[in-house]
């Protein structure tokens, strides 16, 4: 039993130490989505979580509260996509660029202002006072910024939405904003000459069905 136990307790260790490094790689990613190093330590993680589940099992009887599966490393860096070489025979290897417009109507500049002050006093802790929303323009950002700069935090009855359109391009380079001042309203949006527009996407919110259809059938990409 001496030696197995010494092998539980060698896999129990490995856990530990998978697990140190897979916060150490997500503290290092600072929240980047698909990191490799991330999924790196989550694979390895998993994997001596499996292993150590297994060996309790057989040895005792017992298991973890861990339901996990084994994973094949190589396939993980298949379904990762960290294969050497593949980005050198991408045959896209591009960059999508979403650039949106959207239009609004503010019927009411005070209810507008009301809502956005509302939203500032949520997100602000209670022993400090939070400053007035002045102006329409800081009302909408401020919505925006409530609703973690997704377009659907302006859904709401204090904004009539006006035409607005959505262009996909295909770019050479992402967006560099450290490259322009922060008052620079033209140039994160500004096509560069090799990129492409793929289409165009146009929105009527007002418009009835004989316009819609009269406008999208003009419209063809």
């Amino acid at each position: 039993m001496t030696d197995q136990h010494g092998e539980l307790d060698a896999a129990l260790e490995r856990v530990i130490d998978a697990a140190r490094a897979h916060l150490a790689a997500v503290r290092a990613a600072q929240g980047r989505i698909d990191d490799d190093d991330v999924w790196q330590a989550y694979v390895a993680l998993n994997n001596a979580s499996y292993a150590y589940d297994e060996q309790l099992l057989d040895a005792f009887g017992e298991v973890t509260p861990w339901d996990v599966e084994s994973i094949d490393p190589d396939e993980a860096d298949e379904r990762f996509g960290g294969a050497e070489g593949a980005e050198a025979t991408d045959a896209h290897p591009q960059v999508i660029s979403v650039r949106q417009r959207r239009d609004y109507r503010v019927p009411s500049v005070s209810a507008l202002i009301r809502v956005a002050e509302a939203a500032r006093r949520e997100g602000t802790p209670e022993d400090d006072e939070p400053a007035p929303v002045e102006g329409v323009g800081e009302a909408v950002l401020e919505l925006l910024q409530s609703g973690d700069g997704s377009l659907s935090a302006l859904d709401v009855p204090e904004l009539e939405p006006l035409d607005g359109v959505v262009m996909v391009s295909e770019v050479g380079t992402p967006v560099d904003l450290e490259s322009f001042d922060d008052d620079d309203a033209v140039g994160p949006f500004q096509p560069a000459a090799d990129d492409r527009l793929v289409g165009r996407l146009d929105e009527h919110p007002f418009l009835d069905e004989d316009e819609h259809e009269h406008d999208h059938a003009g419209h063809q990409h």
